[in-house]
């Protein structure tokens, strides 16, 4: 879709909200760990998730102990890599793993092929691998290369690129169906579902919430199969702000009307 797509709406209603982190809630920095989420961001994400009776969701390729690190103190329910790891709302785990020989011949081979490419750099996540090429953006055929040769020996394993980054991760894993699941349970069952991401690897989400008539929007320019588009990280958290506070005046007023109600009955 072109990048004439407007603002979402300020929403009322019924809604689950999935939200991917860099690039998304966090600006992307250099190197992952100098990423980070204002403490502000964080404290009005808690307030929507509250007000939504927890159904508020981080998903990332990120693992879920850097998502828990990142939204401290708040804890809420995680897709992690791409959705191989996922925590419902009753703090229940559910994990895809590889076996363990396969992980430590992979890590092998990707840390001497990748000695090769200065600048270059291996996440191992456990499940999955990322190959990060930010700082040094002229490996990237050679790392994609590098990626894809893994993949075509391993027809367990699927690629997932992303901004200056190749992933390697177990087959039919991805975002949209960590979405997917969330909504089988509660507290998302039953909403509509609301996710923001910014990448590739978030396209995945968008195909499962348009398929549910849900808000898909994406973060900056760019070809993309979202619904709606936000410019920038400080637009998103902007947008998540404004929903928040037009919540907390809808449940002001309810209760107001509840409390005018009551004494009415009582009056009478």
């Amino acid at each position: 879709m072109a990048d004439t797509l407007t603002v979402p709406p300020v929403l009322a209603g019924n809604f689950a909200f999935f939200l991917d982190l860099d690039g998304t809630l966090a600006e992307i920095k250099p190197h992952p760990d100098q990423v980070a989420i204002p403490t502000e961001v964080l404290e009005v994400l808690y307030q929507l998730s509250q007000m939504n009776h927890g159904a508020l969701a981080l998903i990332s390729g990120r693992s879920m102990a850097e998502l828990d690190t990142l939204a401290g103190p708040y804890r809420f329910p995680l897709a992690g890599v791409h959705g191989a790891e996922r925590r419902d709302i009753h703090d229940h785990t559910h994990v895809v793993s590889l076996p363990e020989a396969l992980i430590q011949t992979l890590q092998a081979q990707l840390t001497a092929a990748l000695a090769h490419l200065p600048g270059t750099e291996l996440e191992a996540k456990g499940m999955a691998f990322a190959l990060h090429y930010r700082q040094a953006p002229q490996h990237e055929l050679a790392v994609t290369a590098l990626a894809a040769a893994m993949v075509a020996a391993n027809p367990q394993l699927a690629l997932q690129p992303g901004k200056c980054v190749v992933e390697i991760k177990p087959k039919g894993i991805n975002k949209g169906e960590a979405i997917a699941s969330f909504m089988t349970e509660a507290p998302f069952q039953g909403r509509t579902p609301v996710f923001i991401g910014d990448d590739l690897t978030d396209e995945y989400g968008f195909d499962v919430v348009n398929q549910a008539k849900g808000l898909s929007i994406k973060v900056g320019q760019g070809e993309t199969r979202a619904k709606w588009r936000l410019p920038t990280v400080a637009s998103v958290w902007q947008w998540v702000t404004e929903i928040a506070n037009q919540q907390q005046q809808e449940k002001i007023a309810h209760n107001n009307r509840r409390k005018h109600d009551g004494s009415l009955s009582r009056s009478l």
